[in-house]
This record gives structure tokens, C-alpha cells and sequence, in this order.
């Protein structure tokens, strides 16, 4: 079977989209759960995936990077952020301006992500055309 690799970028981008609204679901429950006694947030990695991932192919072009990455290995991962840490008596760790901070960026990447794979699509079409 061939393959043309036409889709690699916008598969990437969908596992990054998918991080990113995973990312928007963790930091709503750390707003919902700012006044939690204990609560610590929570917080999505998926950067750090996809660099490591990036970083086994060595020497060759991007093209050939993301054609080689293994979807499957590029899942974001959920933890909790700073574990034994907090500055308040209640034992929680959520700063509320800094989630409605990490809130708009989020929804800023994630609609970048979604022009950009809008925009490959397009790409896609116009040269079928």
C-alpha cells in the first residue's frame, strides 16, 4: 500500500488540539476546585511528548520527523502539578488568576491549532482541484 504522507501534519496537530482541550478540561477543574481544602492542580503535558518523540529521529528534515513519529506514543499526560506545594493554610494549590491566565492561552493555542489544520485541509483541496 502507498502512502503519501499527506496527513502526517494534520495528524499531529489533531493529537496537539486534543491536548490542548484536555489541557482547557484540567484547568476548569482547578477553577472549579480553587476553594477545595487539599485540592492540588492538575496540569496536561503534551510539549514535552511531542519533543521527545521529535528528538529520536537526529539529522533528518522535519518532513521526515513527523512522518516517523508513532501516534500512538503522542498522548498528552495528566499529573499533578507541584504536589507538595502550597502557599495557603488549606493545603491547595491553585491560584486562580494564574488558571484564568493559563485558561486564554490555551483557548488561543487551541484555535491556532484548529486555523492550522483548517488551513493544511485547504492546502489539500486546492491542489486535488
Amino acid at each position: 500500500m502507498l502512502t503519501s504522507g499527506i496527513y502526517d501534519y494534520v495528524d499531529v496537530l489533531n493529537k496537539a488540539a486534543n491536548a490542548s482541550w484536555q489541557r482547557n478540561t484540567a484547568i476548569s477543574n482547578n477553577i472549579a476546585n480553587q476553594s477545595t481544602p487539599g485540592y492540588k492542580r492538575q496540569e496536561v503535558d503534551f510539549e514535552g511528548t511531542l519533543r521527545r518523540e521529535l528528538s529520536r529521529f537526529k539529522y533528518v528534515s522535519l518532513d521526515e520527523k513527523v512522518s516517523g513519529l508513532d501516534l500512538s506514543q503522542l498522548n498528552a499526560r495528566t499529573y499533578t502539578d507541584a504536589e507538595d506545594y502550597s502557599y495557603r493554610l488549606d493545603k491547595n494549590n491553585v491560584d486562580p488568576e494564574q488558571e484564568y491566565g493559563e485558561l486564554i492561552s490555551n483557548r488561543i493555542k487551541y484555535n491556532a491549532l484548529v486555523d492550522c489544520m483548517t488551513k493544511e485541509f485547504q492546502r489539500t483541496k486546492s491542489v486535488i482541484k
